[in-house]
């Protein structure tokens, strides 16, 4: 039997990056995206390199979604071998002048995204019996403090939170389950334009989106900068074989979860 993986976000950035690495492994990918063309593209040029493929489109944030995903894959090849909750979004400005609707929406793609992902794969998953591996996809700004990029950062260290606890009572059962929680730096992706695919509900009026702050504090050059995605997907595919939980693409930002540390220590 192939090994089979199951990748959240996967038409772009680091989702596209663990999609075409795991394919060249010679697994079969499930590719599920809330962009139906940039997914449906991505399943042809897997296809002709002779992949094993199948897209769902899926909107993370959406439960019944989610349960689809996975009873799509199930029905399709029977097991799962590799859950990558990788869908992420980004809103930024001053935390206090968000909106209800800008919680909601960062919230329901980055945490809830994640929940759904566990509580319609894992029980599936420890009914097979086998190796297995989750990787949440988290941020350094999931490990640290700082202004700016509030919502997102709540939902990152939820991500790391969440995979913690999860690792724990996995092991706790003696499950074959392992756990890793992506914290990835700078990486080269179009998550500052992530509004594209905001749903029309959760959209702010005029005068809101006008006090959005995203780009400030030169953060687009930064990410043009970083690090690809077929990297990332490397320390990714690593982490699965050598079994490390958290997974930092930039070792050098450690010095930022060490400064939080140290302050949380006195």
């Amino acid at each position: 039997m192939k090994t089979v993986a199951v990748i959240t976000g996967a038409a772009s950035g680091i989702g596209r990056g663990m999609a075409e690495r795991f394919a060249a492994e010679g697994m079969a990918v499930v590719l599920a995206d809330i962009e139906e063309e940039p997914l449906a593209k991505l399943e042809t040029d897997l296809h002709a390199k002779g992949a094993t493929v199948l897209a769902v489109r899926t909107d993370v944030s959406n439960a019944e979604e989610v349960e689809n995903l996975a009873v799509q894959t199930y029905h399709t090849y029977g097991a799962v071998h590799i859950l990558c909750n990788n869908a992420g979004v980004v809103c930024s400005r001053p935390i206090w002048e968000h909106t209800l609707a800008d919680w909601e929406w960062v919230l329901g793609v980055n945490l809830w995204g994640v929940i759904h992902g566990i509580r319609a794969f894992v029980p599936r998953m420890l009914a097979q019996e086998t190796e297995c591996h989750i990787v949440n996809t988290a941020s350094i700004l999931g490990m640290v403090r700082g202004p700016g990029e509030g919502i997102y950062k709540v939902s990152k260290h939820g991500v790391v939170a969440l995979s913690e606890t999860l690792a724990d009572e996995l092991a706790q059962k003696g499950s074959q389950i392992l756990v890793h929680v992506l914290c990835p730096g700078w990486v080269r992706t179009g998550i500052l334009d992530s509004v594209r695919n905001r749903p029309d509900a959760l959209q702010n009026t005029e005068l809101e989106t006008q006090k959005t702050i995203g780009d400030s504090r030169n953060v687009r050059a930064e990410m043009e900068a970083g690090m690809s995605p077929a990297e990332v997907a490397d320390h990714v595919y690593n982490a699965i074989q050598n079994g490390t939980f958290y997974i930092f693409t930039h070792p050098e930002l450690k010095t930022w979860v060490q400064e939080r540390m140290e302050g949380i220590l006195g």
